[in-house]
């Protein structure tokens, strides 16, 4: 009896012993542990930056190709004496790798420097300001960093990443730094010189009125010439033909404010039109922008914005070449983009390819002359495409029967058209285009007439050879099977670079002021797209 009661008290302790330590295993399993945090730690040894910066992170990108740049230029514009300048190597990547990291503000990039592991690394520890950053951004790179972009294309170009002979050009409307609502226009301008011319016509009848009795009256000023200096002679003259007679107290009034402003208004207007240069508009803020109608507008109802329109080259969606217009118009631009690739490289692009923005005559022969195969897409490309199996109009021009042996074309009904002439006009750009004059002999009584043309007299067709000649060699080029390869990779070549630029970078509007500074800042962009897309191959 006492064996089994000792047994069972065994198996009672086993048991409780059992429990208890199945309970304190239950508990810890259960308990939080905390990893040690001592902000007062000390360490034996400080640590490296370089140990806190990945291999193949972009900052060491930037870091590696700005030390192989040449920026001895760059260097040669500090002058000697007062006080150490911050070295232009590190500043120069300092703020390429901001721009790479989507921070385009000085005073983000001075907080990057004090804040950023990757910053801190780059720049040696070194702290400058907002103002040395902006100093050295908007004065220091201005024509400078175009040669140092230069020279990351073509060790780009060394490395068989791209080829600088094959591009893509497109063209795309940044927001100029500047007041939305502060601007000039020319039209208006235009409008207030005529309008003080009118005005002053208007009080030159009164002075006539004035001295309608009597046998003698003053000599009539020019009207013609309106400048300040002419404007204030005629209104003197004015003065001194109503001295002593009887005058309208709103005449008086009118010339009262006419002597006092309209001088000062037309020399206001030369100013302005000396810094538009041909502009039909300008900001008041950055005279250097022109008023453009972009795609996205801060109010989203298409409200014009002063802006840059900006060209860029690819291949194989690096960018080769950038140039900034100030004209709204891509037709405009291609001939200085290909100039400004032409003296960077010193050598001019195979081929190259773009939409129907640039399709005009101009630019054709600017290729044809350069010897440069152009895949370029003139107006109404598509419409013929889509349209190629429907029966063609025979009453157009170009559908007319020709013959050249006599130069004349004839018409269905026969009529004959003969050259009557031709003469040159000039676009914009100062291009002189020759037009070819025929005209029917007699299109009375034809039962056609009102298919065949509008006009009352005999019917007038124009002719632009040259051009005729450009679309057709534009079309069996885009129409082969290069054309076609071409025209696809357009689209993801170019079109994509503009579309990384402003979603993925958010630069959709310049920080500073000034054609000279957004090169300088479109450069930035650039380089920093280049250096990005280097870094994730």
């Amino acid at each position: 009896m006492i064996a089994n009661n000792k047994r069972l008290s065994e198996k009672a302790v086993f048991f409780v012993l059992r429990t208890a330590v199945s309970c304190y295993f239950r508990s810890m399993s259960r308990s939080v542990v905390f990893k040690t945090y001592n902000q007062d730690q000390l360490s034996l040894l400080p640590p490296s930056y370089d140990d806190l910066v990945p291999k193949n992170h972009p900052v060491r990108i930037v870091n590696i190709i700005v030390d192989r740049l040449d920026i001895s230029a760059l260097e040669k514009g500090y002058k000697g004496g007062g006080t150490s300048s911050y070295h232009p190597r590190m500043l120069l990547k300092v703020i390429i790798y901001a721009y790479l990291r989507n921070l385009y503000s000085s005073r983000k990039i001075e907080q990057a420097l004090q804040e950023n592991v990757h910053f801190m690394w780059l720049s040696g520890q070194s702290k400058p300001d907002h103002n040395t950053i902006n100093d050295f951004r908007g004065k220091r790179l201005k024509g400078e960093l175009k040669k140092i972009f230069n020279q990351v294309v073509l060790l780009l170009a060394s490395e068989g990443i791209i080829n600088i002979k094959d591009i893509y050009v497109d063209g795309t409307k940044i927001e100029a730094n500047a007041n939305r609502y502060t601007f000039v226009w020319g039209k208006n301008i235009k409008n207030g010189r005529e309008r003080i011319k009118k005005q002053l016509k208007e009080i030159w009848r009164y002075v006539e009125t004035v001295y309608a009795d009597e046998e003698q009256t003053p000599n009539t000023p020019d009207f013609e010439t309106i400048d300040p200096d002419k404007v204030a002679a005629t209104i003197e003259d004015i003065n001194q033909a109503l001295a002593g007679k009887e005058v309208d107290k709103k005449v008086k009034q009118k010339l009262n404010y006419a002597k006092r402003n309209w001088p000062q208004n037309l020399k206001k207007y030369k100013k302005q039109e000396a810094k538009m240069g041909g502009r039909n508009s300008m900001s008041k803020t950055d005279p250097d922008a022109t008023f453009m109608r972009m795609k996205d507008d801060h109010m989203q109802n298409g409200q014009l914005k002063p802006g840059y329109n900006v060209q860029i080259s690819t291949n194989t969606q690096y960018i080769v070449n950038y140039t900034a217009a100030q004209t709204t118009a891509d037709t405009t631009t291609l001939k200085d983009h290909l100039t400004e690739h032409q003296e960077s490289f010193n050598q001019t692009p195979e081929t190259l390819t773009a939409d129907a923005g640039y399709g005009s005559e101009e630019n054709y022969q600017t290729l044809e002359d350069n010897q440069i195969e152009g895949f370029v897409k003139y107006n109404y490309f598509h419409k013929e495409q889509r349209e190629a199996k429907k029966e063609p109009n025979p009453f157009a021009p170009e559908n007319l029967y020709y013959n050249p042996e006599k130069d004349c074309y004839y018409c269905p009904m026969g009529q004959r058209l003969e050259n009557i002439g031709q003469y040159q006009r000039q676009t914009k750009t100062g291009f002189t285009q020759t037009i070819h004059r025929y005209q029917a002999k007699n299109c009375q009584g034809c039962p056609l007439r009102g298919i065949c043309h509008k006009a009352q007299e005999n019917r007038i067709i124009e002719r632009n050879y040259n051009l005729v000649r450009h679309k057709q060699n534009a079309k069996a080029r885009l129409l082969s099977e290069e054309g076609i390869a071409k025209r696809k990779q357009r689209c993801w070549d170019v079109e994509a670079v503009f579309g990384n630029i402003k979603q993925n970078m958010n630069f959709k509007r310049f920080m500073l002021r000034g054609l000279d500074k957004i090169n300088v800042e479109m450069g930035l962009i650039a380089l920093a797209h280049n250096l990005k897309k280097a870094s994730a191959v």
